[in-house]
């Protein structure tokens, strides 16, 4: 048995496997994004430690249960609705939907179930705020991201990134029952982060996007138009991260760490940007350049919210 479903070139319609073959609980776990959820997570349990006051143990670990089943079940569901365009990318072709081992159904089963047992079950032992942003996020995610954005428009991640810079201020939201500065400060260094990491990866990845269909920046813009935003974004994200020192909510510590891991990713920008290319902005050297700003990227997420956590730790015990 077979499924055919519309694919994103219009000319053409893509045809993978649907039946079954061997669902393992590894396929049930790739359907959540493993590697997304890791990052969501430590942003949010970054923002419940950088609250004021305390948070009982227990309410905290579920508290980060609740953003990890809603991170992995907006991916389940992203999975679902993107089976189409998984099933002609390298990079996605053998996800679990695409590959047969789970039938597109009961992944959105799986998705959506999953995706109410977070937020009741964050409602439950926290509070109403908490739970509202964290269903907010998952709607975002699914819905506004994945099935309008990303097939719409080349600023797809730069709208986008919004649905995974939520975490820090649901993190917060659940240890004080309410907003501050820096928890929307965190929010916006995830969001200014996300363009200029998604971007560097979809360089070395445009013919996979092309493929598929979907309207990515270097696709629609080209490739040099992509580099020099990647350096605009990465100037804007090392001013948004310093925001913290200039309120006077973190101390030397993250000033240090922050301007050290924007420097060093400015320094990646630009070998990105100057790379030797050809007349449109096509590598000449594999996007070496765009991959290691892409890996620095990554690194550079977690580092900057150790720093701040750092600080944090460092301040309390001074004080």
């Amino acid at each position: 048995m077979s499924e055919t479903i519309a694919g994103a070139a219009p000319a053409e319609r893509i045809r993978f496997k649907a039946d079954r073959v061997g669902t393992t609980a590894k396929d049930w776990v790739q359907l959540l994004k493993p590697r997304v959820i890791s990052l969501v997570v430590f942003t949010g349990a970054a923002g419940m430690i950088m609250a004021p006051g305390h948070l009982n143990p227990f309410v905290a670990a579920v508290s980060i249960l609740c953003i990890c089943l809603a991170s992995g079940a907006a991916g389940a569901i992203n999975m679902w609705y993107d089976r189409d365009i998984d099933a002609v990318m390298q990079r996605t072709i053998t996800r679990p939907i695409p590959g047969g081992r789970i039938p597109p159904q009961e992944a959105l089963a799986y998705g959506v179930g999953l995706s109410c047992l977070s937020v009741c079950l964050m409602w439950m032992a926290t509070n109403a705020l908490a739970a509202g942003i964290l269903a907010f996020s998952i709607f975002f995610y699914s819905v506004i991201y994945t099935m309008w954005l990303k097939r719409s428009t080349p600023q797809n991640i730069v709208i986008g990134g919004a649905a995974g810079a939520f975490p820090p201020m649901i993190g917060w939201a659940a240890a004080t029952g309410h907003m501050a500065v820096l928890p929307v400060v965190m929010f916006g260094i995830v969001f200014f982060w996300t363009p200029p990491h998604f971007w560097s990866l979809s360089l070395y990845a445009c013919k996979d996007y092309g493929r598929a269909g979907i309207p990515m920046l270097p696709v629609v813009k080209g490739a040099r138009h992509t580099r020099w935003n990647i350096f605009v974004y990465t100037l804007v994200l090392l001013a948004i991260s310093l925001i913290p020192s200039f309120l006077h909510l973190s101390g030397w510590l993250y000033t240090g760490t922050a301007l050290v891991l924007g420097l060093g990713f400015v320094a990646c920008a630009v070998r990105v940007l100057r790379e030797p290319q050809d007349a449109t902005g096509i590598s000449l050297q594999g996007d070496k350049a765009a991959r290691l700003s892409f890996r620095f990227s990554l690194a550079y997420l977690f580092l900057l919210f150790c720093g701040l956590l750092a600080d944090h730790i460092l301040t309390g015990w001074v004080y």
